[in-house]
């Protein structure tokens, strides 16, 4: 059974570890951030050390039989140590979650020097260790102390963790750190049926029927706590994948309706807009850019007020009228509309009472909202004719 759970969970504990180290190789610091790579990086060499042809490989290199159960028992340390690191840097002050890490971290050294020191190299037992030795007097206190430690560490981060999960405001945190109280209370079937059997060796009884069951609870434990660390993160690079993609949209749904005021109104164009082929390929975000496209096509509107005809208006009202569309939506296509006939307008004379905007009541008090706005009133916007072009329509009595 070990042979069959350990590889999906070293697969999963070691592609969180890939993941990660990105973010660290890019120079992003955060102690939290540390705390979780190395978390899956002990977690994937512990899978990787229990495998019965490695452990066995590990003992011939080394030339003690069983050395990879301190081995891998230690990364089992490390990982609960540093897990509980990552919990309190995400809880509580910078100063104090320091310390506080370095008592942690201390306590897992500690815990797994006295390991070393109890350990008795013993006849190699790469698929049963715990169960065939539970009754060894020289490895029981080991055993025991490995496990009493295992089971107080993961029912603190249960609790802990159901805790917290309540408290905080990101969503995906509070789901992922449910995950890992669940996935915490699980493994707790695993140190059971490793406490019982070392008890039960004392009083002749046998948990040898339940050896499958203490490596599911493990193994489906461990890797859920894994996935619950892992959720936020995931959540949050898809998150910004989303909005990395989502403001390139609206910066290239912007450029025809910004051209057309950028030509008319020089002025308004702040810098040189940015190449967001460029942008794209490199991963570069444009969200600065956009906001200055935003802002330079509201300045555009407001030079453009003077030939604001309300005729226009009127006309483009009675045109985009209609039962199914929102009044959100009916004033971006009215407002574009009176953008293009200002901008014709703009080639003869101000008009003597200008309308307002269609859009001028609407509500967009954040910049998110207001620059979906313009993007809906791009949608609707549709460039004017050249110059010479609009004097003959204007000439010929043709209305926009």
């Amino acid at each position: 059974m070990k042979d069959i759970l350990h590889p999906l969970s070293l697969i999963i504990a070691g592609t969180g570890f890939l993941f990660l180290l990105r973010d660290l190789r890019k120079g992003q610091r955060d102690p939290a951030l540390k705390a979780l790579t190395f978390t899956f990086f002990f977690s994937a060499l512990s899978y990787a050390i229990s495998l019965t042809p490695v452990w066995i490989r590990i003992d011939s290199v080394l030339g003690v039989a069983n050395v990879a159960v301190p081995l891998a028992q230690g990364c089992v340390m490390l990982v609960l140590g540093l897990q509980v690191v990552v919990l309190t840097y995400w809880t509580k002050q910078p100063a104090d979650a320091t310390r506080r890490a370095r008592l942690l971290l201390a306590m897992a050294f500690s815990v797994i020097t006295c390991m070393a020191v109890l350990f008795t190299p013993v006849t190699q037992r790469p698929v049963d260790f715990t169960l065939y030795y539970a009754h060894d007097r020289a490895l029981q206190a080991y055993l025991l102390l490995y496990m009493c430690t295992y089971t107080v560490a993961e029912t603190y981060l249960a609790r802990v963790c159901w805790k917290y999960a309540r408290e905080v405001g990101d969503p995906w945190i509070g789901r992922g750190l449910r995950l890992v109280s669940v996935g915490a209370v699980i493994t707790l079937g695993y140190s059971s049926i490793r406490l019982s059997a070392i008890f039960g060796a004392e009083f002749g009884v046998s948990v040898e029927a339940l050896e499958p069951y203490a490596w599911i609870c493990g193994d489906v434990g461990a890797t859920l706590t894994q996935i619950g660390y892992f959720l936020p993160l995931v959540a949050a690079r898809a998150t910004a994948a989303n909005v990395f993609i989502r403001e390139h949209r609206q910066y290239r749904h912007l450029e025809a309706l910004w051209q057309a005021m950028a030509a008319a109104e020089p002025s308004i164009v702040l810098e040189k807009p940015v190449d967001q082929t460029d942008a794209w390929r490199n991963r570069r975000s444009v969200s600065f850019d956009l906001y200055r496209r935003a802002v330079e096509i509201r300045d555009g509107q407001i030079e453009l007020r003077p030939y604001l005809n309300p005729v226009a208006r009127r006309e483009a009202e009675r045109r985009r009228r209609a039962w199914w569309r929102s009044r959100s939506r009916f004033a971006a296509a009215v407002t574009a509309d009176q953008i293009r006939a200002a901008l014709i307008q703009k080639e003869h004379e101000t008009v003597a009472e200008p309308a307002p905007y269609a859009d001028a009541t609407l509500n967009t008090p954040t910049t998110t909202k207001d620059v979906s706005h313009l993007v809906r009133v791009a949608a609707y916007f549709t460039p004017p004719p050249p110059a010479a072009e609009a004097r003959t329509q204007s000439a010929s009595g043709a209305r926009t």
